[in-house]
């Protein structure tokens, strides 16, 4: 049977912590039903750019940025590596975990203690979610030595596109020896700048093209695949990929998304999921002030605004924040993490 999330609970990923067993226990405390891994964007190896680019060719650092040297003597022999890894994979049967797609000692120690706990956890969860930073948000956050963003260069942006599939897959790989139920969402803020004059010469096709291979390499594990963007974005883009889970900002962007009303019932009726963001983490005084009746009766409100079927709604419904915790303070970081699990709790008593 397809899984039904029933309005449970979950989070985004990153936390503002910097023990990852601490973090991993808070968010077991919490999230017991729908539990994920912990990033912590206070080491420079777990921001939004630097986790997930690990094994691409050209790699280097300046400061804390990361950009990909094409200059280097070394760049061309590294182009060749990544890819005859990637077909070890794909066509040979190379395992991810040992391929340069895996994540290193360095930059999975959130993901290594989430799959060490959650062996011990009880009750087990219902499902396990991982993340990866979305291909869309690579290829135009990533630049190479010049400044240039990667999606221009032909080679490079297909590399990233892959790595970051791979990456997907190898999480979800790992995730169902765990768990029958597993969903990777890609992380996508940069989405909201699609169709934009800083993106005008991004044609809708790479877009869709890039997404569809992340999407499809989480399919080939066994894995739901989310996109999550926590701001608007052209949704008509997003609901016309292979996505199993929108994960959008209830909170802030509704009336956006409201527009594809009949587009998002059907998404439902096809058994596809909408993770509602209801819980506000981009601005401090909206989550101090926030409680769980206030959220309650804008769920109602806009599932009602919504015009289809309660039930299905709420059948195929995630409660979650609207992004993630890590650049909060640690008090509003738990309050989110409490706000969503409380919120989950009443709307699904009715």
């Amino acid at each position: 049977m397809p899984f039904r999330p029933d309005a449970r609970p979950t989070l985004i990923g990153s936390l503002p912590l910097s023990d990852h067993r601490e973090a991993t226990e808070i968010i077991l405390r919490y999230m017991q039903e729908i539990p994920l891994w912990a990033q912590l964007p206070c080491y420079p190896e777990e921001r939004l750019l630097s986790q997930f680019a690990e094994g691409l060719p050209g790699l280097k650092y300046r400061d804390d940025t990361c950009f990909l040297d094409t200059s280097s003597s070394e760049f061309e022999g590294e182009m060749l590596a990544f890819f005859e890894q990637y077909l070890g994979v794909t066509d040979v049967g190379m395992p991810l975990s040992d391929s340069i797609f895996a994540f290193s000692e360095k930059t999975g120690k959130g993901f290594n203690a989430f799959l060490h706990m959650i062996m011990e956890a009880e009750p087990a969860p219902s499902a396990l979610k991982g993340q990866v930073t979305g291909p869309f948000t690579m290829f135009t956050g990533l630049k190479d030595q010049d400044g240039k963003m990667v999606f221009y260069n032909d080679m490079l942006r297909d590399a990233v596109v892959k790595c970051v599939a791979m990456k997907a897959r190898y999480q979800a790989e790992e995730l169902k020896k765990l768990s029958e139920n597993v969903m990777i969402f890609l992380d996508e803020p940069a989405l909201s700048g699609f169709g934009s004059s800083a993106m005008v010469g991004i044609p809708r096709e790479d877009a869709l093209a890039a997404l569809n291979e992340a999407i499809d390499a989480i399919h080939q594990a066994g894995g739901l695949a989310g996109i999550h963007v926590c701001a608007n974005t052209d949704w008509s883009l997003v609901l016309e990929t292979g996505v199993d889970v929108l994960s959008f900002d209830a909170f802030g962007y509704f009336d956006r998304i409201a527009l594809f009303s009949d587009r998002l019932a059907d998404f439902m009726k096809q058994g596809k999921i909408i993770a509602w963001g209801l819980v506000p983490t981009l601005n401090d005084n909206d989550l101090a002030s926030a409680d769980v009746d206030s959220l309650h009766a804008m769920w109602e409100q806009q599932t009602k605004q919504l015009g289809c079927d309660y039930d299905l709604i709420k059948s195929q419904a995630l409660i979650t924040p609207s992004c993630g915790t890590g650049l909060l303070s640690l008090d509003l970081s738990i309050k989110a993490l409490e706000l969503t699990r409380d919120l989950s709790k009443r709307i699904r008593q009715g």
